[in-house]
């Protein structure tokens, strides 16, 4: 990093990090120079498409926001990916869809869908995102595969050596989080259930209370009156409360609500297909309003992205060998997914081409907080020992290698975080909407939302968590 990107991420002293689940670049944000007249991002042109069995499939809007169900997952896996890049001619994904939809017995069913995109009018906040900071139109998958593979790069650098998920994801990664410990750096995991970092880190598997804790947690008063009234309890561990009151770590970790199905609360909301894309959206604004009001936005770097492409169509090529501890397996990134930094220090409607991947948050991180990880890593040396017995985590190389998020923030003052009272008066419409399907049909509203089959990755999600109980998590906790 040059000491311009290095002196301007010393201004930040919270970096927030939302990652969402399985849509590409082109199948999110391809509309912003497909309809929203923007050349300066790499998106959709007119006369993209993919041909399968002598039928031509042209890139299209989306219909519909949601799928009819789980069958209507695009197929991610190692092997599918690859079919999908097709040695990088990226014209896979209507076939392998095809072959995808067949095998799970969907009838009459559609290749073309993966070819869809949504637009400004599906996806509000984003384009509010696209509109008021920076787009990353080149923020690669760090591998050509499967959801967890792609996490664990995030969160680890490496993936354990395969591109394919675990049938139960449990790993022994060893995460950046070991190198913020041993530094003294405050840090804190924020999730709707179990997080995904007692998942990929046998080191963090149980325990640790106060690393941990849940996105929102609303308390319901009683008044006086009769009245129920939703509230923030200052005294509650979580996302909102420590935004709100100025209590954030310098590193915060959302994960999205994976399971979730009760009505009352929050619907899944990751975007994982058939999720509907507007729960997405609310959890992004829940996130950036919340930082957005705090007393800590002049502080404050906000990345919102994806774990991979989720089977959807991309037209840009992957490169090919990456940097990494085991080229053999990894011997390219990923399809493109979108990428988002939100900070007062970012300048408006601008667009960053350079080439990252998810290595490049702890890259991000350890830059900002600990640079001795990434000094020693460079000249070869054992990085230094934390406070905790134990190694600290070492970067690796595909981590060393990669480009930090510092040469995004090219102000020189912060800026006034935008207006969103557009987007709030969204939500409430989202919100009232919903809470009147429920009180017209509560049966059917219920019976809509848990008539569907479990997901892949809810499937895997609800056996590690039972791992988890049984080695000593306690039920109910983050």
């Amino acid at each position: 990093m040059t000491d311009l990107a290095s002196s301007r991420l010393e201004r930040i002293e919270h970096i927030v990090v939302l990652m969402l689940e399985n849509r590409s670049f082109d199948h999110m944000l391809g509309y912003l120079s497909l309809e929203a007249g923007r050349n300066d991002v790499n998106g959709l042109r007119l006369g993209m498409a993919n041909d399968h069995a002598g039928r031509r499939y042209p890139i299209h809007h989306l219909p519909a926001k949601y799928f009819p169900d789980e069958r209507w997952d695009p197929e991610h896996t190692a092997a599918a990916t690859d079919r999908q890049i097709n040695d990088g001619a990226m014209d896979g994904f209507a076939a392998g869809y095809a072959e995808t939809l067949a095998t799970r017995g969907v009838e009459d069913g559609d290749p073309g869908i993966v070819m869809g995109y949504h637009n400004a009018s599906d996806l509000p906040v984003f384009d509010h995102f696209a509109r008021e900071f920076c787009v990353c139109d080149c923020w690669h998958s760090s591998v050509a595969g499967a959801t967890w593979p792609n996490r664990l790069y995030a969160i680890a650098g490496s993936a354990g050596g395969s591109r394919d998920d675990r049938r139960v994801p449990i790993y022994d990664e060893r995460s950046f989080v070991r190198s913020l410990d041993g530094a003294g750096v405050s840090w804190r995991w924020y999730s709707h259930d179990v997080a995904t970092l007692r998942l990929a880190d046998a080191k963090y598997r149980v325990g640790r209370p106060e690393h941990f804790a849940y996105v929102q947690k609303l308390k319901l008063v009683v008044k006086t009156r009769g009245r129920g009234l939703l509230y923030l309890n200052e005294d509650a561990a979580s996302f909102l409360e420590d935004a709100a009151y100025g209590r954030l770590p310098a590193v915060s970790w959302i994960d999205p609500n994976f399971e979730d199905f009760n009505l009352i609360g929050s619907p899944p909301n990751n975007d994982h297909p058939p999720s509907d894309v507007t729960h997405g959206q609310e959890l992004a604004l829940l996130i950036y309003n919340a930082l957005a009001t705090g007393p800590d936005w002049d502080k404050t770097l906000l990345l919102v992205f994806y774990d991979e492409h989720g089977g959807f169509f991309d037209h840009v090529t992957p490169p090919e060998h990456p940097p990494d501890d085991d080229p053999t397996t990894f011997t390219r990134y990923g399809v493109r997914v979108p990428a988002f930094v939100v900070s007062p220090w970012v300048k408006a409607g601008t667009v960053s081409h350079a080439l990252f991947d998810h290595a490049t948050i702890p890259k991000t991180i350890l830059q900002r907080f600990c640079p001795a990880e990434l000094e020693a890593r460079s000249d070869h040396r054992d990085p230094p020992r934390g406070r905790e017995q134990g190694p600290s985590y070492r970067p690796s190389r595909r981590v060393a290698d990669a480009a930090g998020l510092g040469e995004v923030l090219r102000l020189s003052e912060p800026r006034p975080a935008p207006d969103r009272s557009a987007l709030v008066d969204w939500f409430a419409a989202e919100q009232a909407l919903r809470a009147r399907r429920l009180l017209e049909d509560p049966a059917g509203a219920i019976r809509k939302a848990t008539e569907h089959s479990l997901t892949g990755l809810q499937s895997g999600l609800y056996a590690a968590q039972e791992h988890l109980r049984e080695h000593g998590h306690q039920a109910g906790h983050p």
